[in-house]
């Protein structure tokens, strides 16, 4: 591989990003780390012999300032941030004060990027999300450029190559956190422990505090339900489960989901 480290654009990002990410799960880890720090050294040394001692000296040195997660391995995030010269770093834009862990929020994305509701983000749609990205930091971004970063972010992020992304491959790109009803027993035993659990459940997506869960908030609690039985629901699928919760749960048919009506769909009664 001859890519330049001098200068890298997005371009140039991606393919070192495919090359070393050997196995497309999203992650340079392993063997492909090696790799990836052995041809740094090639990059930051021309003509010096390579031992892999310096390899391993180097990446230790590397990932103590960039591996953010402590987990090994390198996000693209993580490695956009070490090698791209920053006003190249378009990833810098999902970089967040604090991590995006409710779904609520992600749903809110979503759905107003997917403009046509489709249950899919197309090229054109990413190109709005990046287009209004850019314009919420303040950075000046030509069309051609904007273009390129669509491109790249296809590239990395539609997994399956059908020209769209789906709401998983949103997810990667927010790198939205673990699913938020993972931490609660399904088999709580006691009814107290339910209601513990209920009260801290309905907060969490009634984000608005409103008293019923409306919009992203529904979509955001159904993808996380879902989710817990079956794994990387698509948009559509979403869609058409949101359908099913609001004909089981709204008994009063206002498009929302009152918080005693979520508690008798799920088999108990709120706290007063």
């Amino acid at each position: 591989m001859d890519c330049s480290l001098d200068q890298l654009d997005a371009a140039g990002f991606l393919h070192i990003w495919q090359h070393f990410d050997a196995d497309d799960n999203g992650y340079i880890e392993g063997k492909e780390l090696d790799a990836f720090f052995r041809h740094l050294l090639t990059k930051l040394g021309p003509g010096d012999k390579i031992t892999e001692e310096k390899v391993q000296q180097l990446k230790a040195r590397f990932m103590s300032v960039y591996d953010v997660t402590a987990d090994g391995r390198l996000q693209i995030q993580e490695l956009a941030n070490m090698i791209l010269p920053e006003q190249e770093n378009f990833l810098l834009l999902f970089r967040r004060e604090a991590p995006l862990d409710n779904s609520v929020e992600f749903m809110k994305i979503w759905r107003k990027y997917d403009a046509d509701s489709s249950g899919y983000i197309s090229a054109a749609e990413l190109r709005n999300f990046l287009k209004d990205l850019f314009q919420q930091h303040k950075k000046e971004v030509s069309s051609n450029k904007l273009d390129e970063y669509t491109d790249t972010m296809m590239n990395i992020f539609d997994k399956n190559k059908d020209g769209r992304l789906d709401l998983n491959d949103l997810a990667r790109i927010l790198a939205l956190q673990e699913n938020f009803l993972l931490q609660f027993r399904i088999d709580a035993n006691s009814l107290n422990e339910r209601k513990q659990d209920f009260e801290k459940i309905f907060a969490h997506y009634d984000v608005s505090q409103t008293g019923a869960l409306e919009g992203p908030e529904v979509d955001g609690f159904v993808k996380d339900m879902m989710e817990l039985v079956r794994p990387s629901i698509s948009g559509p699928e979403l869609d058409q489960f949101r359908v099913v919760l609001l004909r089981h749960c709204d008994t009063n048919k206002d498009g929302k989901i009152q918080k005693n009506e979520l508690a008798l769909c799920l088999g108990m009664k709120p706290k007063p």
